[in-house]
């Protein structure tokens, strides 16, 4: 009896339990990241924002680094740093007089981890974007100043003192103090100059007296996406007139305006988002009020990241609509006028395409149209969360076929091979049902080179490689039409130009234009009489040209 008593007594008392915060800490992830594998099982609520103790050491045992769904996560274990150990180690080598700085500004550089660099925003730039990017000024620089903001282990005061910048004359800000360390004790081996002007310091949140410091030319790279509380973003942002363009490189672009003289030169290396990316619209609307000199595509220069590397170089003074900018890709340079940026949705910069084909842009953006955004119903895919433990090969009982965006065709689906429960709730996130019953939709693919749009009529379901729109019923096109004519060769030459992006995202769909009074009461999509009405015609390499 005394031994079933204490059984019970055992059974009653309550499993060790962790936070959701802490539990995302602990494997170095979102809580949001914490919830979703609470849905899809992997972690067992206790109620109150807790998880069981139990089941997040299975998922660190068991699970971690075995499933797809935890690569982040994976990663993170994985990829550890130690900064304290590292910063100890840096500053021991730079006692040594026989240390070679720039050798090691570069060790320091390699030994950042993939996971610290993410979660700080920071990769340093490359010699050779340094020298391109900051060019000998035409101006007399005898007397100029010249800041940093970012300055890193010190590239770019490196290269302001090879232009002829004095040292008394440069500024360097940035939060490491290691970083800063390596910078001054460069510019000390150059010039012999012991600067107080290299500081550790936010240059977000630098004041002299109540006011911005001013500079003559500014160039540096800024953090790509650095961890901030969104809170403290905001408040940044609202301080600086930043709009929604609360991104730390966005921040630190209103900033550097702030920082800069009249007349004087800004110079940015940006990830490619911040020339197309709708959170960015008021920092590129704010750039094309100034005088901008230079658009520069490097392409992917930083290991490890997929982002394009693109700069932007202005000049502080107010200019005029039909300036020009050169823009400089890889592969050409060409001038483009400034007002066919402007004409663009959302005020793309989109510097890789020519000024031929920019001119046949600012055409079609000058005729009459409408355009999706407020005229349909958009839905995602069914993302199940777990691709491997929910989909079969083969049809099963209780199961429906699903299809992938790999299925998309040109106006045609492959026969289903993906099948999955028909019971929604076990899945991580799925479109309210009415999206996928719908009588009549259109679905394509989510990363492609080539918008392809399916008109489905059989109340299909999708994963979430594809996503689905529904056009309100009185918009102007039937669908069927609609999903043709955004399929065909003028659109996909349209989104090319503007958006550069394997994303097919709603947001950029939503902008494109459609002329539906070419279309009126039509039953099928002919794109011939569609450029006829346009007045514009495509010639033997697949570009568009207005007919004269």
């Amino acid at each position: 009896m005394e031994q079933l008593e204490c059984c019970d007594l055992f059974s009653e008392i309550e499993p060790l339990t962790m936070t959701i915060d802490e539990a995302a800490a602990r494997l170095k992830v979102s809580t949001a990241t914490i919830r979703n594998w609470i849905k899809t099982n992997y972690l067992k609520p206790a109620g109150n924002g807790k998880i069981t103790l139990g089941s997040l050491e299975n998922f660190e045992k068991a699970i971690a680094g075995q499933e797809k769904l935890n690569q982040r996560a994976n990663k993170s274990l994985k990829d550890s740093h130690d900064h304290n150990k590292t910063t100890a180690n840096l500053i021991d080598k730079l006692a040594s007089s026989g240390e070679e700085l720039e050798r090691i500004g570069d060790e320091y550089e390699a030994s950042l981890s993939e996971s610290y660099r993410n979660k700080e925003g920071i990769y340093y730039t490359p010699a050779a974007v340094v020298c391109d990017l900051f060019a000998q000024p035409a101006d007399d620089i005898e007397h100029a100043t010249f800041c940093d903001p970012c300055c890193g282990t010190g590239n770019f005061i490196v290269r302001a003192i090879a232009l002829g910048f004095k040292p008394e004359n440069i500024a360097g800000y940035d939060v490491d103090p290691i970083a800063v360390e390596i910078t001054r004790s460069r510019i000390f081996k150059l010039t012999g100059c012991k600067t107080a002007h290299i500081k550790v310091a936010d240059f977000l949140n630098i004041t002299v007296n109540n006011s911005a410091p001013q500079f003559d030319y500014i160039y540096t790279n800024p953090p790509w996406g650095k961890k901030i509380d969104k809170s403290i973003r905001d408040a940044i942002g609202l301080r600086l007139g930043a709009g929604s363009s609360i991104d730390t490189c966005a921040l630190f672009f209103f900033m550097c305006l702030q920082c800069l003289k009249e007349n004087g030169r800004l110079g940015l290396l940006l990830p490619d988002a911040f020339f197309n990316i709708a959170a960015f619209e008021n920092a590129r609307n704010n750039a094309l009020h100034w005088s901008i000199e230079r658009l520069i595509d490097y392409g992917k220069v930083f290991k490890g990241l997929v982002t394009n590397a693109q700069a932007i170089v202005l000049k502080k003074q107010a200019s005029a609509p039909v300036a020009t900018i050169v823009c400089e890709t890889r592969r050409s340079s060409y001038e483009r006028v400034k007002s066919s940026f402007s004409c663009n949705p959302k005020s793309i910069l989109n510097l890789y395409c020519d000024d031929r084909d920019a001119l046949t842009l600012q055409y079609l953006m000058s005729i009459p149209h409408i355009t999706l955004k407020n005229h349909a119903a958009w839905g995602l895919g069914i993302v199940t969360g777990n691709n491997k433990k929910f989909i079969q090969s083969s049809p099963q009982d209780g199961y429906i076929a699903v299809y992938k965006g790999a299925d998309i065709l040109d106006g045609k689906l492959k026969p289903a091979t993906s099948f999955i429960p028909a019971d929604m709730s076990f899945y991580q996130q799925v479109a309210p049902r009415h999206i996928y019953d719908a009588n009549e939709k259109l679905v394509y693919k989510f990363i492609s080179s080539r918008l392809r749009f399916f008109y489905d009529d059989r109340q299909r379901y999708f994963l979430n490689s594809a996503n689905m729109l529904i056009p309100d019923i009185d918009f102007p096109i039937p669908p069927q039409v609609l999903g043709a004519l955004l399929s065909s060769d003028l659109m996909n030459w349209m989104f090319s130009k503007v958006f550069n992006t394997h994303k097919i995202l709603r947001g950029d769909l939503e902008l494109l234009p459609i002329y539906s009074q070419f279309l009126y009461g039509a039953t099928r999509f002919d794109e011939e009489t569609y450029l006829d009405h346009l007045q514009i015609k495509r010639d033997d390499t697949g570009t568009y040209r207005i007919e004269r």
